[in-house]
């Protein structure tokens, strides 16, 4: 059951994603970054976290969760540390998916034959 719930809870963020691209004009770098800031603001104001909880990886994996992330993170942080958090947490609760993301690229680039698109 939970696989089927992270599948459909992924999957409508992912159609969601996939008709603002078909239907409007935004570039999909403005849709990215639509969603990190939904991510945001849903997980700031309370509204992410049951979903989360809910859905599993299914609303933690789509760039939402990563908004969530940072959302949940920087709260903790100014919790513990003050107005510093406000600057050191979203970072600080992400930094292993974005230290992995950095050495997948990188391993990425050195195993890829590089070449021209044309």
């Amino acid at each position: 059951m939970d696989i089927l719930r992270a599948f459909l809870v992924g999957g409508a963020i992912c159609v969601v994603g996939q008709l603002l691209m078909d239907l409007t004009k935004l570039t999909p770098a403005r849709i990215l970054v639509s969603f990190v800031t939904a991510g945001v603001i849903l997980g700031a104001v309370g509204l992410y976290g049951p979903l989360v909880q809910w859905a599993g990886a299914g609303a933690t994996v789509p760039l939402t969760g990563f908004g969530y992330l940072l959302a949940k993170g920087t709260k903790l942080a100014v919790e513990q540390h003050g107005a510093v958090g406000i600057f050191t947490g979203g970072l600080g609760a992400a930094a292993g998916g974005v230290a992995a993301a950095v050495a997948f690229g990188y391993l990425a680039a050195l195993l890829a034959k590089p070449g021209d698109k044309s």
